[in-house]
C-alpha cells in the first residue's frame, strides 16, 4: 500500500493560488508513483477565492505562533484579518488528516498559509524576516509531531527527496499504514 502524503494543490497543476494560477513541481511527479496524494489548499478550503487578494503574516503582540513570531494573517491591500478562521479551519482540517493517516507533507515554500519555514514576517517598521512559518504549516507541526514535511524546492534536489521518502514510509509503519 501507497503511504497518504498531504500536499499542497498548486504542486500538483491546480490553479488555486492567489492569482489564480498553480506551481506545478516536476519533482512532485517523480513521488506520484509511489505515494496516494491528499491535495489541500489552505486558502480555498478556508473561503477565500481564487483569484484572491495575497495574504501576509503581520507581527503582532496578540497574534498566533509562526514559527518563532507571533503574526496575524492579513491581506496585502485590505488588512482583512483571516488568523481566526485559518486558525479554527486548520486545527480541524490537521486532526481530518491524522484521523486519515497521512504520513508525510509536501509543502509551498515561503506560503503563509503553507511554508514549511523561512516565511516572510512583516513588521511595522522593520523589512520583513523570513521568521515565520505558514499557519496550516504550524497547525501540522504542532497536532502531528515527527510528520515528515519538505517544501517542493527542496524536493527539487535528489538526495532531500529520498530521505523524505524513506521518513514518511518509516512514519507510515508506525502508524500500522
Amino acid at each position: 500500500m501507497k503511504p497518504r502524503v498531504g500536499i499542497s494543490r498548486c504542486l500538483l497543476g491546480e490553479d488555486v493560488r492567489y492569482d489564480g494560477t498553480n506551481k506545478l513541481s516536476p519533482a512532485v511527479a517523480e513521488l506520484t508513483a509511489l505515494v496516494e496524494w491528499v491535495p489541500i489548499c489552505p486558502e480555498v478550503e478556508v473561503g477565500m477565492g481564487v483569484p484572491r487578494e495575497p495574504i501576509q503574516l503581520v507581527r503582532s503582540a496578540d497574534g498566533v505562533r509562526s514559527g518563532s513570531e507571533c503574526v496575524r494573517l492579513k491581506g496585502v491591500q485590505s488588512g482583512e484579518d483571516w488568523t481566526d478562521r485559518m486558525d479554527r479551519w486548520a486545527v480541524a482540517r490537521v486532526a481530518d488528516l491524522a484521523a486519515a493517516g497521512i504520513s508525510g507533507f509536501v509543502l509551498k515554500a515561503r506560503s503563509p498559509s503553507c511554508g514549511p519555514a523561512a516565511v516572510l514576517v512583516h513588521g511595522d517598521a522593520d523589512a520583513p524576516a523570513p521568521t515565520g512559518r505558514g499557519l496550516f504549516a504550524e497547525a501540522l507541526a504542532a497536532a502531528m509531531p515527527g510528520l515528515p514535511m519538505i517544501d517542493e524546492e527542496t524536493l527539487r534536489d535528489r538526495q532531500p527527496r529520498e530521505r523524505f521518502l524513506q521518513t514518511v514510509r518509516a512514519f507510515a509503519a508506525t502508524r500500522g499504514g
